[in-house]
């Protein structure tokens, strides 16, 4: 009967030394077993919930090969940094994207281009028409409006 006993104590602390590095993987702060087993499942379950999203997340970005033009203007002081990336390009884009810096009173001071395939804009513009109400906003949507045209004419 001793070696029965022994082993039994050996079971529980074993099995007390598993459920203090489960306590510790999951991070929980319970004390009773069943408080550690109740949180283990549901960091198991959130964790889940986080793969099955991500996964669909890589599903969807992966499935859409058709992609917008994406516009991305920040505002640095007096000028505007600016960025332009369309899937696709069409003759003249480039001319109307500059037209249209002209319309809004900006002047591009640097600017990086690329166009074979699909459009690449960066560009460092400055406010000469001295409009001191034009926003990142306001170049963001005459950028949008600029790309949707020039796809518009194309098609």
């Amino acid at each position: 009967m001793a070696a029965t006993d022994g082993n039994k104590k050996e079971t529980a602390s074993g099995l007390s030394r598993k459920l203090q590095q489960l306590r510790s993987a999951t991070h929980s702060s319970a004390v009773t077993e069943e408080s550690i087993l109740m949180d283990a499942s549901r960091y198991i379950r959130e964790l889940k919930d986080r793969v099955e999203k991500l996964m669909a997340d890589a599903e969807n970005s992966k499935g859409s090969n058709h992609q917008g033009p994406l516009v991305e203007v920040k505002t640095l002081e007096k000028r505007f940094q600016v960025k332009v990336y369309s899937e696709s390009t069409s003759p003249g884009l480039l001319v109307s994207v500059l037209e249209a810096f002209d319309k809004l009173g900006l002047e591009v001071v640097d600017a990086r281009v690329s166009s074979t395939t699909n459009f690449l804009l960066e560009a460092i513009i400055v406010n000469e028409g001295g409009s001191g109400s034009l926003d990142d906003q306001a170049v963001e949507q005459a950028m949008l409006e600029v790309i949707t045209k020039s796809k518009q004419q194309q098609d």
